[in-house]
């Protein structure tokens, strides 16, 4: 019973809570293109024959920029038939239908080179999280990665990607989501702030006017606290946890 909210919800996902994001082309990606090239070309293995695999994918949009920078062995699992149809119409390969812990307990163990979850852990309970967090950690390889994209609760906004969809369970800040994966047996954990990525005329305002707001965000820190350093406050962060 406990999950029949989630089989509601996730069956017609697309229907009810991402039907305007759905793009009619690959040319809709553009927006997130400099943002998920970015990811692959820094936190990405070197090795382009890397075995990667992205739970929770969507409609496969990492799986499509990681398979034009060459990672050929990039597949996405998602619990959403919706996306995954949507995947196989966009022509993206190596998206399927699945549960993503059941997808995980069938690999090997130190059979993964790195393991992506964007906009996925929020979604889970604690222990849910904490079972996922040791199983991706026995599927990779000594010093593999698992890079993650959750909500930021140490965001002043972050209630807005919180509280935006109905199958969100938890946010994280970066000293909650050390505790989830230093306590998981991982040995590295580091944190990067969402930060807009110049690339025209417009993302370069974003990007200065960022500049300048977390400037007073950092102040503000500073006055109450008295240390500004290490803080995160864009509304959704990177993790990248080594194993």
């Amino acid at each position: 019973m406990a999950d029949d909210y989630r089989k509601q919800l996730y069956d017609r996902y697309v229907t009810s809570h991402v039907k305007n994001q759905i793009p009619l082309t690959l040319d809709a990606f553009r927006s997130r293109e400099p943002y998920l090239n970015q990811v692959i070309t820094r936190h990405f293995p070197p090795d382009r024959d890397a075995s990667i695999m992205d739970l929770g994918c969507g409609h496969g949009a990492l799986v499509h920029f990681a398979h034009r920078a060459g990672y050929r062995h990039a597949i996405g699992v998602d619990t959403s038939f919706e996306q995954v149809v949507e995947a196989e119409r966009l022509g993206i390969n190596g998206v399927v239908q699945g549960d993503v812990r059941e997808t995980l307990r069938t690999l090997a163990d130190d059979s993964q080179d790195a393991i992506i979850a964007f906009d996925l852990i929020e979604h889970l309970t604690k222990q849910e999280l904490l079972t996922l967090a040791e199983e991706v950690w026995r599927t990779l390889k000594p010093g593999g990665r698992w890079i993650i994209h959750t909500p930021n609760a140490g965001s002043p906004f972050f209630g807005t990607i919180r509280y935006g969809d109905y199958t969100h369970e938890q946010a994280f800040t970066t000293s909650s989501i050390n505790q989830v994966l230093i306590a998981s047996r991982f040995s590295r954990v580091t944190c990067f702030e969402d930060v807009p990525i110049p690339h025209g005329l417009k993302s370069t305002i974003r990007s200065l006017a960022w500049r300048v707001i977390r400037l007073g965000l950092r102040f503000y820190v500073a006055a109450e606290t008295g240390n500004a350093n290490g803080h995160i406050f864009s509304q959704n962060f990177l993790v990248v946890a080594i194993k």
